[in-house]
């Protein structure tokens, strides 16, 4: 054989040597971080359910101490949470030393400091949970047992970015009346026999009071994030104008995502990703509200969106808005990891999963055979969105990995 054809032989040689190698290593990867994915969804599902112990055990921390230690840029919890249910149990159970008028908002709300300093959110029962939400899919008042289920639904997905949220019970004349402010306790008033308050907010009024069953009132309790993690809020790219007759760019532009992906953050970094993935958290859960959204201040892009504020959700379990899945169809593009979740999901397990995981609340059962129902239908809504991308792009394009290391150091 001549030189010359020996040396082109070997070029071809090693050309698909390469080729092979490059292959056998990428599936080799794809393959590890998908057997990590289903041991990551095994975890979940045996930590799944969360009784609520009154006392930690094995360290002498406060339950709000360890909370405050578990939060970094990428998550507000870690996936192994032994302490989760003293932490919940605390929440619900701590003794109330101030109320005060919610922070700013559109929506009622009350801000508690639990004893050992801790501060909540408190969002009172509006609608019994049978209750059906008509109108705009953003419509009603804040759904207190919504905020609950979100907060567990997070958990399942395995994107840990809401915060802690229980339910719990509340005296309004022993628990709250006594420390309150005098802003908070000018808006209380009596309607029959209960006990009723109205706070301070955009659409607070006096003629639309939250009222107790007699002095008990019903309610969701948020942990609020430690005071050194300062939040940043961003316009949501793909939100609502809220104006009847004027769309927003992406209800009429379908290649709108090619122009946020110019933009930043969403032009690098994880932040894009987030958006997809919180639209499939939105989907599930019926929130067409979200409107904005927050993150870590300085975070220049890296820090999670947090899924802070998912109360208008949960209103109409026959209401499917497809529209809250535009970053999903418009952009075609999804993590493996929430991917891979989402088919472990399937077949009626997200919907034992979610009641398996609130079982234990305080305020169980915290929603309605029809939406846990509901939740399970638009799961197949979502895989059918995503089979479509990848029939029109191909996997590879579709389906991104995108696996940030998580320090809790």
């Amino acid at each position: 054989m001549k030189l010359k054809q020996r040396v082109v032989l070997l070029a071809i040689l090693l050309v698909i040597f390469i080729f092979t190698k490059v292959f056998l290593i990428d599936n080799l990867d794809t393959s590890a971080a998908n057997r990590e994915d289903q041991r990551a969804f095994h975890r979940m599902m045996a930590g799944l359910r969360v009784e609520l112990v009154p006392k930690l055990d094995h360290t002498l921390q406060s339950p709000w101490e360890i909370a405050a230690q578990w939060v970094v840029p990428r998550e507000v919890y870690p996936e192994e949470t032994p302490e989760l249910g003293a932490i919940l149990h605390a929440m619900a159970t701590k003794k109330i030393i101030k109320a005060d008028v919610g922070y700013k908002g559109t929506q009622l709300k009350a801000l508690l400091i639990l004893e050992g300093g801790q501060k909540v959110v408190f969002k009172p029962k509006r609608y019994n949970r049978d209750y059906v939400v008509e109108g705009e899919p953003y419509a009603g008042y804040d759904r207190h047992n919504a905020e609950v289920a979100a907060f567990h639904l997070d958990r399942i997905l395995g994107f840990r970015r809401a915060p802690l949220v229980v339910g719990r019970f509340v005296n309004l004349r022993t628990e709250i009346k006594p420390v309150a402010t005098e802003q908070l306790l000018s808006t209380f008033l009596t309607v029959g026999n209960n006990t009723c308050f109205y706070g301070k907010c955009y659409y607070c009024r006096e003629t639309e009071p939250a009222c107790a069953d007699g002095d008990t009132m019903e309610g969701s309790v948020t942990l609020w994030l430690p005071d050194v993690w300062p939040l940043q809020k961003h316009r949501h790219p793909w939100g609502r104008t809220y104006r009847e007759g004027k769309l927003a760019r992406w209800e009429y532009d379908e290649s709108y995502c090619d122009a946020v992906k110019k933009t930043s953050p969403y032009d690098s970094g994880p932040r894009l990703l987030d958006i997809i993935d919180t639209a499939v958290f939105d989907y599930l859960i019926g929130n067409a509200d979200r409107h904005h959204y927050e993150s870590f201040q300085d975070d220049e892009g890296a820090s999670m969106l947090i899924l802070l504020d998912n109360a208008k959700s949960f209103g109409n379990p026959s209401l499917d808005e497809r529209s809250i899945l535009a970053p999903l169809y418009q952009c075609c593009i999804i993590r493996v990891s929430t991917w891979n979740r989402l088919n472990s999901l399937k077949n009626g397990v997200l919907k034992s999963a979610l009641k398996s995981a609130m079982a234990h609340d305080p305020i169980s059962p915290v929603l309605s055979d029809p939406h846990l129902d509901a939740v399970d239908q638009r799961l197949l809504s979502i895989l059918a969105t995503v089979k479509q991308c990848t029939d029109q792009f191909g996997m590879d394009t579709v389906l991104v990995e995108d696996r940030m290391p998580l320090s809790h150091l």
